[in-house]
């Protein structure tokens, strides 16, 4: 009797969650208002030299092949503004070979970025810490690349991640912690 108590009970808890499906939260969509956008040059707040052009320049051209949104220069004909901060910047070594000669390095670059409504003066999503990480050989190693090649890549991986959370996940976050979206 017990015994098929619990065969009942254990399929009525299975057939309760096959009846829900996966859990898919609600999309975030960009506010209405929100037409042409602008892209603040980024600010380096560390010693490497030019990283902020780079990035700027490489998220600009990804909304411009996106399409979606007008990309405009002047912030005063935006109605959004991405904003960010570069803060931090590391090459890290990861093996070296038999004579101490460093084979593989990590790099590992952290920025804040934030998204602006300027016609309500609001910060509809701000991620600090994102992520952009990079593990490559020397360029001396087959199939290996200089710095300047893993930070052109990790800077392509940031800027489709930022317009992917700008346009399409609006709301969405990737960064590694603290992040939010401001009610």
């Amino acid at each position: 009797m017990l015994k098929n108590r619990l065969v009942l009970l254990f399929l009525a808890v299975l057939f309760l969650f096959s009846c829900s499906g996966p859990y898919t939260p609600s999309p975030q969509i960009m506010p209405a208002n929100i037409k042409k956008i602008s892209v603040r040059p980024f600010t380096n707040n560390t010693s490497q030299y030019g990283l902020e052009e780079k990035l700027t320049l490489s998220v600009s051209n990804e909304l411009v092949s996106d399409g979606r949104l007008a990309v405009v220069r002047d912030e005063s004909e935006a109605d959004g503004i991405l904003v960010g901060e570069i803060n931090k910047y590391i090459l890290q070594p990861l093996t070296y070979d038999s004579n101490l000669v460093t084979t593989q390095y990590k790099l590992w670059i952290l920025l804040n970025v934030y998204f602006i409504d300027k016609n309500n003066n609001v910060t509809l999503w701000s991620e600090p810490n994102m992520e952009g990480l990079g593990v490559f050989f020397d360029a001396n190693q087959p199939g290996g690349k200089t710095e300047e090649e893993a930070r052109e890549e990790i800077w392509e991986n940031l800027s489709k991640d930022i317009v992917k959370r700008t346009i399409d996940g609006f709301g969405s976050v990737s960064g590694v912690s603290d992040k939010k979206v401001p009610k």
